[in-house]
């Protein structure tokens, strides 16, 4: 049985598109979570834009013979029905067990992504008709590229379950956020708690950089003392 997918608050989304996921890394980082950055999936290209949505699950398993055909494209249980179950707004993040020579998807598919309104695509494996897909622009984080089929070394078996993606446990409805750095997993249960966080630390960073830029040695400064929280804190009611 899949699991429902549930909206994202747009304001908690606002708020997370102004945070880098080296910020969120090191929050989650302090709330005791270091397996929370998805290994081998970075940006397809330079200059993609952040993404933030609710994960939307997707596992593959090891080819078997007679599972992983082209006639299988066609089945109730593929990747093509899981596309259409994607709400809007949702990132697509895809168990591909680190395979990196079978595209799970292509241009076609990317494509019917982006019509359904669906921000990112988020994989430990790779992708294939690379110039169609970013034809496409929907947003992609992967491994890289291939040019054979997902069927020559994947089965495709269920989508909206957990799945381990990059080494990285994703629940669906789990919150990522994908950007220069690669994509980051935040437990949907502490989304409220890390956000605020992530938002002051961001803002904090803002103006550490300020005080580098002015010469301001770093021992004392980063992390700050208290003499330079203090220094920070009337910069923040002050605004100088």
């Amino acid at each position: 049985m899949t699991i429902e997918s549930l909206p994202l608050d747009p304001e908690l989304a606002h708020q997370l598109s102004g945070v880098t996921t080296a910020t969120l890394t090191t929050v989650l980082l302090k709330k005791g979570l270091r397996n929370v950055w998805v290994r081998g999936a970075m940006p397809i290209k330079d200059g993609q834009p952040r993404r933030v949505g609710r994960a939307f699950t997707l596992r593959f398993v090891p080819a078997r013979e007679d599972l992983a055909t082209p006639a299988s494209w066609a089945s109730p249980i593929s990747t093509r029905a899981a596309i259409e179950s994607m709400p809007a707004g949702c990132i697509a993040v895809v168990d591909a067990m680190g395979i990196t020579d079978a595209g799970i998807f292509g241009d076609i598919l990317c494509s019917r992504m982006k019509m359904r309104g669906v921000a990112g695509l988020v994989t430990d494996g790779v992708i294939r008709d690379k110039a169609g897909v970013l034809g496409t622009d929907l947003p992609v984080w992967c491994a890289g590229t291939a040019a054979p089929p997902s069927v020559v070394g994947l089965t495709f078996v269920d989508w909206q379950q957990p799945i381990g993606c990059g080494g990285v446990a994703v629940f669906p409805n789990d919150i990522i956020v994908a950007d220069a750095d690669g994509a980051v997993l935040i437990p949907a249960d502490l989304a409220d708690e890390v956000v605020s966080v992530a938002v002051e630390q961001e803002r904090l960073e803002g103006w550490i950089m300020t005080q580098v830029a002015a010469g301001v040695p770093l021992p004392g400064l980063y992390p700050a003392n208290e003499e330079n929280k203090a220094r920070y804190e009337t910069w923040v009611k002050t605004g100088r």
